[in-house]
């Protein structure tokens, strides 16, 4: 055994318990009592998301803003999408969704926005228009009507839950750090796409057409919470990651959907239209020539 590895068992032996799936579950001596830290968990318990660095302007020698799409029917990408059926698992397993909207219900998460410019500010409240249908049917109609107060009976509701998350859409930029001579990654919002409540049970309608974005969440004030909350390790249950962590780490599969041009960030759907090949070729080509930039900054 090499002090690679050593150093590498030493480090995970260091890692706090709260960074099981389950806390407690060994030492629990009723079901209740599994996910309860004790208080000794608790008072060592320093388990905060890594700083950013300070980046200043001048040390940003070159930057490209883009958006991005992640595809949640790709298998890569499941860990944000699943479980979207929280009765039958434990508290501590919730898809990203569940987490974003929890903490902007409760009032947790507050820099929460119309679009993807961060320019207009939402509450709660402002949002229920978009994640919530009410609607009457016809009896309920004929009992208006008839002058009879309405039944709730016929008092249809919607609501966008997890399970109906399409994808996300993510905004970020690309810089090249002078000082520290490489190119650098910083994502700077994202937002959750489902079809519109309006429509999201009319069958005329393809569901890929009625695609909104549901709100934008200004990622980093979001991180403590994305870091509170624990992302399902397939390979070790034991050691989940968190939400920060994956993101951060880029570990997930998007498509660059558009970039900061001339053209008021128009979309590349704008430019090339009714070809889905064309348009995955000019998402490939953007991004090769972001990672282009690194290498050209070393040639003379």
């Amino acid at each position: 055994m090499n002090w690679k590895n050593i150093f590498i068992i030493g480090a995970a032996a260091m890692l706090p318990l709260t960074g099981f799936a389950q806390a407690n579950i060994l030492n629990a001596k009723k079901p209740e009592e599994i996910g309860i830290r004790t208080q000794s968990q608790k008072d060592i318990d320093n388990d905060m998301p890594l700083d950013y660095g300070y980046v200043d302007d001048r040390d940003i020698l070159w930057s490209k803003t883009i958006w991005e799409t992640i595809d949640l029917d790709e298998r890569v990408n499941f860990p944000l999408y699943y479980p979207t059926d929280t009765v039958d698992i434990g508290s501590d397993r919730r898809s990203l969704y569940h987490v974003l909207i929890k903490n902007i219900q409760n009032g947790n998460l507050e820099d929460v926005y119309v679009d993807s410019y961060f320019t207009e500010k939402r509450k709660y409240e402002d949002l229920t228009a978009t994640l919530k249908f009410r609607d009457t049917t016809d009896l309920g109609y004929e009992q208006i009507n008839a002058g009879e107060a309405l039944s709730p009976e016929y008092i249809t509701t919607r609501e966008i839950d997890a399970a109906d998350i399409v994808e996300y859409r993510i905004k970020g930029i690309w810089y090249f750090d002078k000082r520290m001579g490489e190119l650098k990654y910083r994502m700077l919002g994202i937002a959750p796409v489902a079809p519109d409540v309006n429509f999201i049970d009319d069958e005329s309608m393809a569901p890929e057409d009625a695609l909104v974005e549901l709100f934008w969440v200004w990622y980093p004030s979001a991180r403590k919470i994305l870091h509170d909350a624990k992302v399902f390790n397939s390979r070790n249950s034991a050691m989940p990651i968190s939400f920060d962590m994956l993101l951060n780490a880029r570990r997930y599969n998007a498509v660059i959907y558009k970039e900061d041009n001339v053209h008021g960030d128009r979309q590349i759907r704008d430019y090339i239209a009714d070809n889905a090949l064309f348009q995955l070729l000019e998402s490939k080509r953007i991004k090769e020539t972001i990672r282009d930039r690194e290498q050209d900054m070393w040639a003379y």
